[in-house]
Parts: C-alpha cells; structure tokens; sequence
C-alpha cells in the first residue's frame, strides 16, 4: 500500500507484485497524474477534482482504478482549500479499498479490477459502504 510515495518503483519489482500494489492520487485519475495536480486542476478550469485508488502499474498513476471520489472546484478555491477536501476523500477512499483487498474481495483480472467477482464502477459514486465499512459511533 502506497501513500506519498514519491519514487518509481522498478519494473521488476512491479511486475512481481502486480495486482498487490495499490497506491492513492490526488486527482481524478487518468486526469493530472504526477506532482501538482490541485494546481494543474484549477489551471485546466477543472469543474470537479478528487482522489483516486488505483493498482499500481509501470505507468506512472496509470493503473487499474479502483475507487474515486470526487469534490466540486468552487470558485474561490486555492491549490491548498482544493488540497484540503481532496485529502478528506483520499483518507475516506483509501482505507475502503485496502479493507476490499484484506478481505479477498478486490481483484485484478486481465486489467479489470473487480469487486465480489464484478466490475467496479468507478465513474459513479463510490459504492455504498457496508456497516462494517462506515460503522455509526
């Protein structure tokens, strides 16, 4: 699980662990991969921005997207209030998918990520947590 993580992994070491590195990004991926994304997003006049989940691949945020979560760009926002809100999501996102993973419910076949043995659809709304995932305090 990586989180921050700022080097290139090697080709081998990805290629041994395939489908068993997962990373979260700053953006709704495949859109701003690489450093500056809340900057490049308000540059690009983006209407929305977010934190993506993805299989780790040798392409740079390039792989298999696992979940995402989207938030609005307003119109005052700065690269750091834009910041704020997409870390919100990513330390929502993240924890989920890895628990997916734990639980032998995430996979990586032939470049699909699948969910319980089905598709993920990840261009709509995260799917809805279970009470283990969101438990009520």
């Amino acid at each position: 699980m990586l989180a921050g993580f700022m080097r290139v992994l090697g080709g081998a070491f990805i290629d041994r662990y395939a489908g068993r590195l997962m990373n979260v990004h700053p953006s709704l991926l495949p859109a701003f991969p690489g450093l500056h994304t809340h900057e490049r997003a308000l540059a690009a006049g983006a209407a929305e921005h977010g934190a993506s989940v993805h299989f780790v691949t040798r392409e740079v945020d390039g792989g298999p997207i696992i979940v995402q979560a989207r938030v609005p760009v307003g119109a005052g926002d700065t690269p750091r209030s834009l910041a704020d809100r997409v870390l919100t999501e990513e330390h929502r996102i993240y924890p989920i998918a890895i628990r997916w993973y734990a639980e032998g419910r995430l996979t990586l076949s032939n470049g699909r990520v699948l969910l319980d043995g089905r598709p993920v659809p990840i261009k709509d709304a995260l799917p809805q947590p279970t009470a283990q995932e969101n438990p009520k305090d």
